[in-house]
């Protein structure tokens, strides 16, 4: 049977963990690091994850190593739930084509498609993932914002508290291979005391305090709760249709629709009378609710600690048995048929002259399965503990491992005792993956080839991405280990490189892929796209375009603001784009980060070359989490991580003396303020535990939401203490201007999902920014970002689609320039496409007609909840390739009518003359220029760097633009 490991990702800016995929026929199974990027490099590969199973993450339990592990599980799941809805709905049609004739019109009833899904059927698809101590706990933490059904999920932890002594056997196998963990803790090497990894600490951490009992039973019921909130968060028989009933007065707000059932019909009803906490008297009634999904109720996870041990594994095939004999069978009076099938499979058989015969007696030799180990040393302080496993001194163990592939931190290859020990396996082949040994080269290839091009149109807007296909050790390494050689032994990894264990251990270099050419990607580049653009760019620099320039701009605030695109697509990451993340460079105050989608960091470092990257972390002044859908959020303890390194050198202030005054706090300490709802504050408090990323160091801020048609401000506290730039302290007003660089920030609830909002940031110069984040168009947003600079809007369907934008709660182009329009912003950037537009969205078609301003009715949003009156199924929505969380997508303004919005926003919509064609982008641009003469839009790209002002010039590019992505 063969089988192999293939190297799918070694260190990059783009992907910064080492990924091996171990392939078999049947089953697939990832090894090592499934770090934030891990996702979109399987994509690009080509990488078909239907068959994986298993997944062996290796290292210690980090953000760093195990930070795409969310994102992938719910890839996993999307797949698998959308396979069983295909199933639900072709099961729904054989039973209403059977019936109909039976029963008339009954047969055309939909079965719901988020029901119960094959809860009882054994070959349900499951993943179970291996790692060290805190795994469960890591993934217990998003039980806030993850919800799937129909994959179970289960986890093994292994650490060196549950070893069994001397006990070899395999730690875990099935029915292709033996694996056994080996969790490996630090020590101090001898003469290195004052040399210990700047991140590391020998010192214990501190545990909550417990309660009393037994430390194995509380250890057991501690790890059986964990379990059961994953199994809640991925196999739970909870409906999204399921009402329960709930007495009025115990209604906890904020709440999803609250409905009654109208005691004359019988009906199911939206309720609009008084709520709890309101001035208005409530009635003595029940109330039907939804609830939400189980593992979003718990409220805390027992207290763990950071765990610094790393596991490594040995991963062997199983042996494979000898060729059966049937001649030496026969001699031994065995029947043919069945006993002959149980020796080839291993199992004794009784002869027909009552004697007992063994495989043994008619198998010949048999042969020990290839295999391989896979290890992960931190720092040099795991070396010692690696060298002294009796693993390595142990045949039963070793026979047919023939190769070791190391996953070492930076300077860990030249330690002694690891080279000595390489030495002594020079038996073995020894593959390394790290920052010292292999290059930060380009591994999205499609995404880099697409930012080339866009070079060759606008350097300026549009730089290369950050890299280098030859120096090592990386950039990025500190500047003390750049005298790094890898040792001889040593193979430096490569993408697509194999190591075959069947039928032989062998590695083999024929699958390896190249660095990206990117002189030959430019030189691809159509002769007539490079004609249009050095055509916009003569006509540019023209002195009279200049002269209009200069005139349109004279009035306009903060032209030098910098908008730095990182992700602009949906859902979850493509080849082409990232998930959202915007970085907005404010001179004279700061960076400010709008939503952090999985990797931004590696997005950051491939806009930012390494010096001016410590710029944009020490400037950084905030982080805007919009709404907690893991495609907005999954990226920000990496980039916090970074950001602490960078401004705090990994210190913790519990070490410090800190003031008691909270301006004082605000002036000195350097902190950095995260901003969102509630759910993300307490993600972040919750993941606090698992490892010190910096938590200590932020300024957590949960800002409530501003009623703009009621006089009402958003209000900001840290904790239960309220901070604002407008209390009665005004020591503590200016603090907070001083600390976030902002004169005002507002937020309102926007139509997306349970806590999602809008936010506009106002600068003391008078530059005024609105984000949307995810969100149907909204009066309420509009209103506070009225007289904004500049808009930044999601626009993830192109016009046609609305009826995809109103179900699945976003905004199509035209309604995301009709806020722009309502708010009178100087500059739209329009950003969040479907991952359907793989490299420029689509926009409607104009003939510079007046938009449509008509405003619709009171929301001019759809009552989502009216599809429960009458029925009590509802059908899960598709989003493009993933299933949108819509557990989370209840509505927030529908629980009171005093507040709601009074209306919604104008659509720039028109349509075009018959016969009549434009590119789309010009079209939009014709529209809005009857609409308002100084109004400029860009459309984002991942990697783009605009200034403010430089908006107007890109407009010139859009033939080049619209020409390049026709011809690719």
């Amino acid at each position: 049977m063969r089988s192999h490991v293939q190297i799918i990702t070694t260190p990059t800016s783009d992907t910064p963990g080492t990924t091996l995929l171990l392939h078999f026929d049947s089953r697939r199974y990832y090894i090592g690091n499934i770090s934030e990027g891990t996702q979109r490099a399987s994509v690009e590969r080509g990488v078909r994850l239907s068959k994986l199973s298993q997944i062996f993450v290796t290292g210690k339990t980090e953000w760093a190593n195990t930070g795409g592990l969310i994102g992938m599980i719910l890839t996993l799941a999307d797949q698998t739930g959308s396979s069983e809805i295909s199933k639900t709905h072709h099961k729904a049609a054989k039973k209403r084509n059977s019936t109909s004739d039976r029963e008339g019109n009954e047969g055309s009833r939909v079965v719901a498609a988020d029901g119960p899904l094959n809860h009882e059927d054994p070959t349900k698809r499951t993943l179970t993932i291996h790692g060290g101590k805190n795994l469960t706990h890591t993934l217990a933490t998003a039980r806030s914002f993850v919800f799937r059904k129909g994959m179970p999920v289960v986890v093994h932890e292994y650490g060196s508290e549950a070893e069994n002594g001397n006990n070899l056997a395999a730690t875990w196998s099935d029915m292709n291979i033996q694996v056994w963990a080996m969790p490996i803790s630090p020590e101090r090497p001898k003469g290195s005391e004052n040399q210990l990894s700047s991140d590391f600490s020998l010192e214990p951490a501190a545990e909550q305090p417990r309660t009393s009992g037994s430390p194995i039973g509380q250890k057991a019921s501690d790890r059986r709760i964990r379990e059961a909130v994953i199994s809640e968060m991925f196999d739970s028989g909870w409906r999204l249709d399921a009402l329960v009933e709930v007495p009025l007065a115990k209604v906890r707000l904020p709440a999803s629709a609250i409905f009654v059932r109208n005691s004359k019909t019988g009906s199911i009803e939206k309720y609009e009378g008084p709520l709890p906490g309101s001035a208005t008297p409530l009635p003595d009634i029940t109330v039907l609710m939804r609830q939400p999904w189980p593992g979003a109720l718990v409220e805390s996870l027992p207290p763990t600690s950071p765990s610094h041990e790393a596991v490594s594994y040995i991963i062997r095939n199983h042996p494979q048995r000898g060729r059966f004999d049937p001649v030496k069978a026969q001699q031994l009076k065995v029947e043919k048929g069945r006993k002959y099938a149980q020796l080839t499979m291993g199992e004794s058989v009784e002869a027909q002259d009552g004697t007992i015969v063994t495989p043994g007696m008619v198998l010949g030799e048999g042969k020990d399965g290839g295999g391989l180990a896979v290890v992960e040393l931190p720092s040099v302080e795991y070396v010692e503990g690696l060298v002294r496993r009796p693993e390595w001194k142990s045949e039963a163990v070793m026979k047919g491992v023939g190769a070791i592939i190391w996953i070492l931190g930076d300077g860990v290859s030249q330690d002694p005792t690891l080279n000595t020990f390489v030495n002594e396996m020079s038996h073995l082949k020894h593959i390394v993956s790290s920052r010292d040994h292999t290059p930060n080269y380009l591994a999205l290839e499609s995404a880099a080839s697409a930012a080339l091009r866009l070079h060759q149109i606008c350097s300026k807007s549009f730089p290369i991405p950050d890299h280098d296909n030859v120096i090592l050790p990386q950039h990025q390494v500190r500047p003390s280990l750049l005298s790094v050689k890898p040792p001889e032994s040593f193979v430096p990894a490569q993408r697509g490189q194999i190591v075959q264990l069947e039928p032989a251990v062998e590695l083999l270099d024929h699958a390896i892929v190249p660095p990206l050419n990117t002189l030959k990607v430019m030189q691809q580049t159509p002769i007539d796209v490079l004609r249009l653009a050095r055509d916009a760019d003569g006509e540019l620099h023209s002195v009279r375009n200049i002269e209009e320039l200069r005139e349109l701009q004279r009035d306009l605030c903060s032209k030098d603001v910098e908008i730095v695109s990182l992700g602009t697509g949906s859902a979850s990451p493509s080849k082409y784009r990232n998930v959202s993340a915007t970085l907005i460079r404010v001179p004279g105050f700061g960076s400010y980060l709008l939503d952090c989608g999985e990797n931004t960091l590696g997005q950051l470092k491939r806009v930012f070359p390494p010096c001016e990257l410590k710029k944009v972390l020490r400037d950084l002044k905030m982080i805007w989490i919009s709404h907690l859908h893991a495609d907005h959020h999954l990226g920000t303890v990496s980039v916090i991580k970074a950001w602490y390194r960078e401004v705090h050198q990994s210190i913790n202030p519990s070490t410090l003396s800190t003031p008691r005054n909270i301006a004082d706090i605000l002036r000195h300490e350097h902190r950095l303020p995260v901003v969102s709802a509630a759910g993300m504050i307490n993600w972040l408090a919750d993941y606090s535990s698992v490892e010190d990323f910096g938590y200590e160091r932020l300024l957590p801020l949960t800002i409530g939401s501003a009623e703009p048609w009621k006089g009402l401000s958003s209000s900001l506290t840290w904790g239960d203490r309220p901070l604002g730039f407008k209390t009665e302290d005004q020591a503590l007003n200016m603090a907070m201007v001083e600390a976030t660089g902002l004169a005002d920030i507002q937020a309102v609830d926007v139509d997306h999902c349970v806590g999602a909002k809008a936010v506009t940031l106002t600068f003391p110069t008078g530059f005024k920014l609105s984000y949307s984040g995810d969100c149907r168009p909204s009066q309420a947003f509009a209103q506070i970002g009225k007289g904004s600079t500049v808009l930044l809007h999601e626009a993830t369907f192109e016009d046609e689609l609305q009826g995809d934008a109103l179900a699945k709660k976003h905004s199509t182009t035209s309604e995301a320039l009709g806020v722009g329009i309502a708010m009178g912003a100087r500059r739209i950037v329009l950003t969040h496409f479907s991952q359907r537009y793989q490299k420029i969205p689509v926009m409607n078609e104009s003939d510079g007609k007046e938009p449509n301003l008509e405003l619709p009715n009171d929301q001019g949003l759809p009552n989502t909840d009216a599809a429960l009156e009458g029925s009590s199924d509802t059908l899960a929505l598709v989003e493009d390739e993933v299933i949108e969380d819509e557990v989370t997508s209840f509505r927030r303004d529908s629980t009171s009518e005093s507040s709601r919005a009074p209306s919604s926003v104008p659509c720039a919509r028109s349509t075009s003359r018959k016969g009549q064609r434009q590119d789309g982008a010009s079209a939009v641009l014709n529209m809005k220029k009857s609409v308002a003469v100084d109004m400029r839009i860009a459309v984002a790209f991942d990697y783009m760097r605009i200034r403010v002002g430089e908006i107007a010039e890109l407009e010139r590019f859009t033939p080049a633009l619209m020409k390049l992505f026709d011809e690719a």
